[in-house]
């Protein structure tokens, strides 16, 4: 592998993704490749939705996902561990931003979590089933 494994987790989630976390990091050690791990905030600002929040609002959920997401790498793995992963918080579309993460990144594997489903999205979940159908690169996804 030449590339990262790209790990897309959701922080809203609680504990669940844990397993997703550990399952990316287990595949980036086989390959010895760096394991970046991304939660993506919706935009509020440009839309309609925008005028109801204050001014900071976005850069508190910002900071707060970034929080979370640290307490959850560290839950998942281990202190030590976790001062390697590289952790992105990206703003918009959690699908786009993963793509757009995976690509510049140039990631060689992007690992997602399969949850919160309805029959619509094939028993995969929408961001999930979009991240798969639209990669340019494999992608793992955990049940």
């Amino acid at each position: 592998m030449t590339g990262p494994v790209l790990c897309a987790v959701d922080v809203s989630n609680g504990d669940e993704d844990i397993n997703i976390i550990q399952k990316a990091a287990q595949l980036a050690t086989l390959e010895g490749a760096q394991l970046d791990v991304i939660a993506v905030v919706p935009d509020f600002g440009m839309s309609r939705v925008g005028a109801f929040f204050d001014s900071d609002h976005h850069e508190k959920m910002v900071a707060d996902a970034k929080e979370h997401l640290n307490a959850l790498v560290i839950k998942a793995l281990d202190a030590a561990q976790n001062e390697k992963v590289r952790h992105v918080v990206a703003t918009g579309r959690a699908y786009e931003e993963i793509l757009n993460l995976a690509k510049k990144t140039e990631a060689a594997l992007i690992v997602v979590g399969a949850h919160k489903a309805d029959l619509a999205d094939y028993l995969l979940g929408p961001n999930a089933s979009r991240v798969v159908r639209h990669a340019g690169c494999s992608v793992y996804v955990v049940r």
